[in-house]
């Protein structure tokens, strides 16, 4: 008969118990993995999700090498919903029936997040939310069970008004992808900059579907429009073609731009020399932030994977360490004790120290705001930010007040 480690660990347990000695979580457990479903677009957004996946795995190994949380060592199921909320509810079932994760973590898409989020509430277990940027994940439709890593469309509209606001630009157009992300992203910001600048107006907006743009037609309309500035909520592949037609139109001549995620290294580098200057954007300026937390977490990046970290790496390491922090703070993996636990868990990050808030589970993880640039290289002119400040979340959020409102009593 062949007797498992598993074998000797129950019945190790059943000794104990029947002699009256009380076995606490953590014992119970021994050192088994504490594991984390993940799932998100590896298929569908390859070029965020790809170095977010390194992120998170270096996290990983890294926490692990210095002995795990509570005594135990962190593994991720991972799992592809190929940009597609059914297939990630699918998927979030397996993980938690089949695989016995202990919380559901990842999301790139708003939808795609919003679709995990409810069904997490349903089946009343944790769900780290890691990229998905609509508020509603933590607002509207924000549950007990949910917390969410990155800063929000509000967090990052707000950021982009701080800006804006200080624009002579009186007339604006919108371009954005014709989902709840693109929808959150411009409904905040138009909010936002007319609570500070009443004299503002838009004139025209764009809803190309996301992947699908016509950036010939859209750029066309936008110009139809003459705006004095423009507010860009593209990203990826629609984003490079419509700064491609932009230039080849002088759509962007003489004219203010805002435009969220932009400087991210992951959208801004496939730009090239094609990038406009001048920009006012949110991202990452990985090559020229010397803080010794980015210092430390590009040099280890670099040495793992032989390649730059993107602004994808860092959510994929942060989320990683803000669930480890969690736990440790909880002290357990019981459901509802990590969702108590969860609520004011502080946790680093390559940009700095960030906490999830507990009114509202959202993450204090702030972002960059600067401007588009180029820099001639070895390889060419490629783009870059410039004359850039970071923006810690925690200054970008409405006030208790205001979230109550906002927020359903959903805990």
């Amino acid at each position: 008969m062949t007797i498992s480690r598993r074998n000797v660990l129950a019945g190790s347990a059943i000794a104990l118990a029947r002699s009256g000695v009380a076995l606490s979580p953590a014992q119970a457990q021994g050192n088994a993995p504490i594991r984390i479903g993940e799932i998100n677009s590896y298929t569908a957004i390859p070029a965020f999700t790809l170095p977010y996946r390194n992120g998170w795995q270096l996290a990983v190994e890294q926490v692990n090498a210095a002995g795990g949380v509570l005594g135990r060592p962190i593994e991720v199921i991972s799992r592809d919903d190929a940009g597609k909320p059914q297939e990630a509810i699918r998927l979030a079932g397996e993980l938690l029936g089949e695989q016995k994760v202990d919380l559901l973590s990842g999301g790139y898409l708003s939808n795609v997040g919003l679709a995990i989020a409810d069904y997490a509430l349903a089946q009343k277990r944790l769900f780290v939310a890691s990229e998905p940027l609509t508020d509603a994940l933590v607002w509207s439709a924000g549950n007990r069970y949910t917390f969410r890593l990155r800063p929000s469309t509000y967090m990052q509209a707000a950021m982009l008004v701080e800006e804006a606001q200080k624009l002579p630009a009186k007339t604006w157009v919108t371009v954005a992808p014709n989902y709840e992300y693109g929808q959150s992203a411009v409904k905040w910001f138009k909010q936002l900059l007319l609570a500070k600048r009443p004299d503002v107006t838009f004139i025209g907006e764009q809803w190309p579907a996301l992947g699908k743009i016509d950036a010939g037609a859209t750029v066309q309309a936008l110009a139809q429009a003459k705006p004095d500035a423009i507010l860009n909520i593209t990203f990826g592949a629609d984003l490079t073609q419509f700064v491609r037609a932009g230039n080849t139109a002088g759509l962007f001549e003489g004219r203010a731009v805002v435009s969220m995620l932009t400087g991210e290294p992951e959208y801004l580098e496939p730009l090239d020399d094609e990038t406009p200057t001048g920009w006012i954007v949110t991202g990452y300026p990985r090559d020229t932030l010397n803080t010794k937390a980015n210092t430390d977490f590009v040099t280890a990046y670099r040495a793992r994977f032989n390649a730059a970290p993107m602004m994808g790496s860092v959510v994929g390491y942060a989320m990683i360490r803000a669930i480890v922090a969690g736990i440790a703070k909880t002290g357990s993996v019981d459901t509802e004790k990590m969702v108590d636990g969860f609520k004011d868990a502080a946790f680093d990050t390559p940009f700095g120290p960030a906490y999830f808030r507990a009114i509202d589970h959202q993450s204090t993880l702030g972002t960059f705001v600067g401007r588009t640039g180029t820099k001639a290289g070895s390889h060419g002119t490629h783009g870059e930010m410039v004359d850039w400040h970071y923006a810690d979340g925690a200054n970008y959020l409405p006030d208790d007040a205001t979230v109550r409102k906002l927020r359903p009593a959903a805990d």
